[in-house]
């Protein structure tokens, strides 16, 4: 199948070839989210395939599945990026002596200093990926708040770096157990 299919049917017989059986409302959704770069919401209890879907697309499409885990508790240095202290520390005890507070904290707050975690990974990607943002039931409102900006322009502000800007369009799938109501602006997302 090729990497963008043309129609529905290439959707649906993809997945029939990695092993999933979509019906024919999958794969006009899962279709229709990658020609309008719209994410997709998978809704149901545990166990009715709704991670497989997302791997199964992207063995389908040939890209790589960048997968968010998520978890009562979650925040955004866990999802997004954060700093990596140790190497930070040891790069300001190696050039304490040898050059000016200036230029280490430029440094440290450079490319090589951030930890990517899974949405900023999916942002940053030079090829286009599958991002699974799963059982987003499990996070508070705030979260989905910021999932919310995220998904609208798919950029990252960082403060130290600016601004990272999506080169690749992400497919993404948020899945749900149901376990709380999500916000109407999540779901019309």
């Amino acid at each position: 199948m090729p990497t963008t299919p043309d129609r529905p049917e290439e959707v649906s017989s993809g997945l029939i070839e990695v092993g999933y059986l979509p019906d024919d409302a999958t794969a006009l959704v899962a279709f229709l989210a990658i020609k309008l770069g719209k994410p997709i919401l998978v809704e149901g209890p545990a166990g009715v395939g709704k991670t497989q879907l997302a791997k199964s697309l992207a063995e389908t499409l040939g890209r790589e599945l960048v997968r968010l885990q998520c978890y009562e508790g979650l925040d955004e240095a866990k999802a997004l990026y954060e700093w990596n202290y140790r190497k930070q520390l040891l790069r300001i005890q190696a050039e304490a002596q040898d050059t000016g507070w200036q230029e280490v904290q430029d440094d440290i707050f450079g490319e090589d200093f951030l930890l990517e975690r899974p949405l900023m990974t999916a942002i940053a990607s030079k090829e286009p990926v599958v991002l699974l943002i799963d059982e987003i039931d499990k996070t508070d409102q705030e979260f989905e708040a910021m999932l919310l900006e995220l998904l609208s322009d798919f950029q990252i502000s960082i403060p130290e770096l600016g601004r990272i800007e999506a080169s690749t369009m992400p497919l993404v799938l948020l899945t749900s157990n149901n376990s709380r109501e999500l916000t109407e602006a999540l779901k019309r997302r």
